[in-house]
């Protein structure tokens, strides 16, 4: 790939502003499943549709998003990224309007292809803007931004949207029919101004990356690797002969529900454990928080004192132990295993990665594509969750046992399945 004449610490301030957003925007969906329950008075199924919304739109745009930045390069795709987010933000004026949950979910869609483009730009762009020996400190710098992010974000929205959910709770229990639509369409228009601004500032964001000095990046074709993947998929004709992509796209594809479920139930579980949801509004920081110290002992750990591979095994592990002790626990102490899963999914998807791509030689762009589609996994493993806990004979906290064959894949995954490169052998 062709490299810019000289990397400079402007362009990786934007692209960590860029990563930023990623994990802000992203986490904001703990802080709206509690909040669009209450205002669009939805069940704990129907309030999951949230986080379905957001992240089928990552499996349908996975593809497209390719086609769209090889028609206007990394740094105009990152514009255009941006500008369909603020799209996406501004539906929420009219969802706050009507309270019609379904308006809301269409923005949480846009919003997310937005980010489905931005993302698929963006990730390379931090690989190849600078020096190649300095890739891995850069990509760790975007990661930990990430994540700070995704700490503030239910922090900051909770604040605006639930200041006082509490004693709003009891209000509307309480309240006439006219009364409570009263209460519901204030608490609808408290978004209008966060999206609103969401919205402004998304746009300036695209046109600051537009006149930015970050250079457009092109792929430049490199003959030493072209012999060394046409050499690494050698006799292969179809994507689907590499049984270490397959099976690492079923363990991304777990791994992201398993985040997911993690990241975004904490809150209504917090609830079904009579927390008061002035607390419990805050509980995905605290999944996002396990999340940073896990990825800065990652940065630290590999591979110096231990392998990918091996660091997802440990993660793993330690996802089935958290999944059953929160599950066999009660209270603050059940919520605190949910969060501290944050820990175990920190290293799964940069160990997935790498082991599944390995080899995939003139594949190696159709497997990643695959690899983002499993995204889907935050799509339906919740809705699959929210209907279990829908169930009286199971509940919310028994509804946790669909993580653990979740992290015994990974664990699978981990020890063997990235070994098996042909079908029908080890």
């Amino acid at each position: 790939m062709t490299k810019p004449a000289k990397s400079s610490l402007v362009p990786i301030i934007i692209l960590g502003i860029l990563f930023f957003i990623f994990g802000f925007v992203t986490w904001l969906n703990g802080t709206l499943i509690p909040y669009l329950k209450i205002a669009c008075e939805l069940n704990d199924f129907q309030s999951l549709l949230v986080t379905f919304a957001f992240y089928i739109s990552y499996f349908v745009m996975a593809l497209p998003s390719s086609w769209i930045l090889q028609k206007t390069g990394l740094k105009n795709g990152m514009m255009l990224g941006l500008l369909v987010m603020a799209c996406g933000a501004l539906l929420f004026i009219p969802g706050a309007q009507t309270r019609v949950f379904y308006i809301f979910a269409a923005g949480l869609f846009v919003i997310g292809t937005g980010l489905s483009i931005l993302q698929t730009a963006s990730n390379p762009y931090i690989t190849i803007v600078g020096p190649i020996e300095s890739a891995a400190k850069r990509i760790s710098i975007m990661g930990i931004c990430n994540k700070i992010a995704g700490v503030l974000a239910p922090l900051i929205m909770g604040a605006i949207i639930l200041a006082d959910a509490d004693s709003l709770t009891v209000s509307l229990a309480k309240a006439d029919a006219a009364s409570k639509a009263a209460m519901l369409d204030e608490l609808a228009s408290r978004v209008v101004w966060p999206y609103t601004l969401m919205a402004v500032a998304l746009t300036g964001l695209g046109l600051m990356v537009r006149f930015s000095p970050l250079p457009e990046i092109e792929e430049a074709k490199d003959e030493n690797e072209e012999s060394r993947t046409k050499k690494a998929d050698a006799g292969k004709t179809s994507i689907m002969q590499f049984p270490n992509l397959i099976l690492g796209v079923i363990a991304l594809f777990f791994y992201v529900g398993a985040e997911v479920i993690a990241g975004d139930t904490i809150g209504i579980y917090g609830q079904s454990q009579q927390i008061p949801l002035s607390e419990a509004k805050n509980f995905t920081s605290y999944t996002l928080i396990a999340m940073v110290i896990g990825y800065i002992a990652g940065i630290i750990a590999i591979p110096k004192y231990i392998s990918q591979s091996k660091a997802l095994a440990v993660s793993a592990v330690t996802g089935v132990l958290f999944s059953l002790i929160a599950i066999h626990t009660h209270g603050y102490v059940s919520v605190l295993f949910i969060a501290l899963m944050g820990l175990a999914n920190a290293l799964v998807w940069p160990a997935i990665w790498p082991l599944a791509i390995e080899g995939l030689g003139r594949f190696t762009k159709t497997g990643s594509a695959l690899l983002i589609m499993a995204i889907a996994g935050g799509a339906l493993l919740p809705l699959l969750y929210g209907k279990l806990a829908g169930i009286d004979s199971i509940g919310n906290r028994q509804a946790y046992w669909i993580m653990v064959p979740c992290y015994l894949f990974i664990l699978f995954y981990s020890v063997k399945g990235y070994k098996i490169k042909q079908w029908g052998r080890k």
